[in-house]
């Protein structure tokens, strides 16, 4: 994901003192006009469009977001503590097993009908950004989830927690082919996996699973920073 100017920062924008009431009111239209067009076009959808929708210049959405992580960010922010929130109650459950639906079944549905938060839950950030550490979090907690399934006899022993990153990548696929015409069908395919994740219906896998490297390079590739030297 590159920025379209020279970085000032790669955290989310916090206003070090309260803003006028003008500026405010041009952050929040911002912020709104964001969620919009991202949730249409994607993470990489236009900054002009989305400046245009605000009913402002783009000087103006630069002065608020000088590049687009410090937008994107601020854009989804809520959407991924809801996430850490259910990873959470889903490693409190005693059924460990209902704690991996809960978490899978809640990320689904933040992805539903939002493109761009299918790109972003797609995607690794880079180390220094500010929601880096909770997507670092999700990715611990999710390694937990797994593990206690597993230690519960519920869960297929060999799928590792990288393969979780095969729901992501196709339900955000799925989504995009049925918006609008079922929305709801992501849930028939999010089930039909998670059959396949049953300890009870294991077969042997002709492929091993991602290595951590592997998937954070695929993770980074997909944000359109991918570093093939390495």
């Amino acid at each position: 994901m590159s920025p379209e100017r020279a970085p000032a920062s790669t955290a989310a924008s916090a206003p070090a003192r309260p803003l006028r009431r003008d500026a405010q009111r041009n952050r929040d239209a911002l912020l709104a006009a964001a969620r919009a067009v991202f949730a249409e076009h994607g993470m990489q959808a236009s900054l002009e469009q989305v400046a245009k929708r605000a009913g402002v210049a783009i000087g103006t959405l630069y002065n608020h977001f000088p590049v687009r992580l410090d937008l994107v960010q601020e854009v989804f922010a809520g959407k991924l503590a809801i996430w850490v929130a259910a990873a959470e109650q889903a490693l409190s459950m005693d059924d460990a097993w209902e704690g991996l639906c809960l978490f899978l079944e809640t990320m689904c549905e933040l992805q539903a009908r939002d493109r761009g938060f299918n790109d972003f839950a797609s995607i690794r950030l880079p180390e220094n950004a500010c929601l880096a550490g909770q997507q670092a979090r999700i990715h611990d907690l999710g390694v937990r989830i797994v593990e206690r399934a597993q230690e519960q006899g519920h869960l297929r022993p060999d799928l590792a927690p990288e393969d979780l990153a095969f729901v992501i990548w196709s339900h955000s696929r799925i989504i995009e082919a049925t918006d609008g015409i079922a929305p709801h069908a992501w849930r028939r395919h999010l089930y039909l996996m998670l059959d396949g994740f049953r300890a009870e219906r294991a077969h042997p896998l002709p492929e091993p699973p991602l290595t951590p490297e592997q998937l954070y390079r695929a993770m980074l590739r997909l944000g359109g920073t991918d570093d093939s030297t390495h």
